[in-house]
């Protein structure tokens, strides 16, 4: 799809962005698709129906992507985040993932699931994207009468020399080949990976017979793999060349016509799908800025979607109302929670969705790691916060979490502290 101006594909980018991102909010909100909710029941009444639908998403977006990517369709390799670059952050994944895990826990959802509750009329996830939004904006860009960023303050001096360089990049497909070799790789990787995906999110008759969750987890996945085809498709060029929006920007002083109307930075204007948590800085930036186009940008219009999806289907199925909290400890879970969300989700450069589902579907070992560690974290959470309800004064923060490390097999159950119940 070439277009004959810049300020004309970027419009048919962000109005897409928007209708797809509606759609994701409404169904995530009717099919109550949550990856913190995956968790939760998972690890409280062993049910794997949402984590599946989960799964199903993962694998929708996955199988969507290599194939596309093999017929030239979506190009995943000039990401925005660059999630198959070369240096594989793997300290910044997983504790990123942690933080991100245990913060959703606190904080009663992921980053989708926030921007989902408040569309719902939930003041308590309000309060959670506005912490994350200034945390995630402060990691990136730097402090106020500072040259420093949070993150280069607190994480790059030690987690960067941890980093390891993978060459090419860190998806499975490069690391088997090389050029057109890599792509077909994906292709085989990525298409064995994902059907054995499916097969284990249909082999369950129970997951079978539930409707809303095979409708989240293939539509959230659609979505997925659709954002990544429209911004990689969409060009400006004339009856010479066409330009990718992100090479049109870097070249805007040859290319353009009109000096007006250039975007703040290229980066954003990149193949991408979506992701929340560096969006939710970008959003306030966009704000902050008296709502300038300069910096309005796919992560900007895909939060902005989902929230208005969500109210949609609020508002048609009478399900709207007002949350506030139940208690200032209700308050203090969520304000730690978001803290969490907001350093860890840039940290690990994704979410459950920016990562577990977007991140993967590219089969960048960093979202694998993203991933697991998001479950763990979450799945560790829910463990402590359960024993310490249980056994209250007995249950010492240690012999909980010695108990549900035990619980999730990941220590002998010789080292048990507290009894099973």
């Amino acid at each position: 799809m070439v277009f004959e101006s810049f300020s004309t594909a970027a419009a048919v980018v962000l109005g897409v962005t928007f209708v797809l991102a509606f759609i994701m909010g409404a169904v995530a909100n009717k099919t109550n698709f949550c990856t913190m909710g995956a968790v939760s029941d998972w690890v409280n009444m062993g049910d794997l129906g949402r984590m599946r639908s989960w799964v199903l998403a993962i694998a929708v977006a996955m199988l969507g992507v290599v194939v596309f990517e093999s017929m030239g369709l979506v190009n995943a390799d000039g990401a925005f985040p660059p999630y198959r670059a070369g240096q594989f952050a793997w300290v910044e994944h997983l504790l990123g993932g942690l933080l991100f895990g245990i913060g959703m826990t606190y904080a009663s959802g992921c980053g989708n699931k926030t921007l989902v509750r408040v569309g719902g009329g939930n003041i308590k996830s309000l309060m959670v994207l506005l912490i994350i939004a200034v945390i995630a904006y402060f990691m990136i860009n730097p402090l106020p009468g500072s040259s420093n960023t949070l993150y280069s303050l607190l994480f790059y001096g030690w987690t960067n020399p941890l980093a390891v360089n993978l060459g090419s990049g860190q998806d499975l497909g490069s690391l088997v080949a090389s050029g057109e070799g890599a792509v077909t790789a994906r292709l085989i990787i990525g298409g064995i990976l994902g059907l054995v995906l499916l097969f284990w999110v249909f082999k369950s008759a129970d997951f079978r017979s539930t409707r809303d969750n095979i409708i989240g987890g293939l539509v959230i996945g659609a979505v997925v793999v659709s954002a990544w085809y429209i911004t990689s498709n969409v060009q400006v060029g004339d009856d010479m060349d066409a330009y990718e929006l992100r090479a049109y920007v870097q070249e805007w002083d040859f290319l353009a016509d009109d000096p007006e109307g250039r975007p703040a930075e290229a980066m954003p204007w990149s193949s991408q799908s979506f992701t929340f948590i560096n969006p939710m800085g970008q959003s306030l930036r966009y704000v902050a800025s008296g709502f300038d186009n300069a910096v309005l940008y796919f992560g900007v219009i895909a939060l902005f979607g989902v929230i208005v999806g969500s109210l949609f289907w609020a508002l048609v199925s009478k399900s709207f109302r007002i949350e506030w909290f139940a208690s200032f400890r209700d308050f203090v879970n969520h304000f730690i929670g978001a803290i969490l969300m907001g350093f860890g989700g840039v940290l690990a450069m994704g979410c459950t969705i920016g990562q577990g589902i977007t991140g993967i579907s590219t089969l960048a070992l960093g979202g694998f790691l993203t991933f697991a560690s998001i479950v763990l974290g979450s799945a560790l959470t829910m463990k402590v916060q359960y024993y310490k309800m249980v056994y209250e004064d007995e249950a010492t923060f240690f012999k909980a979490l010695i108990t549900g490390l035990v619980d999730l097999k990941l220590l002998p159950s010789s080292m048990r502290k507290l009894e099973a119940i």
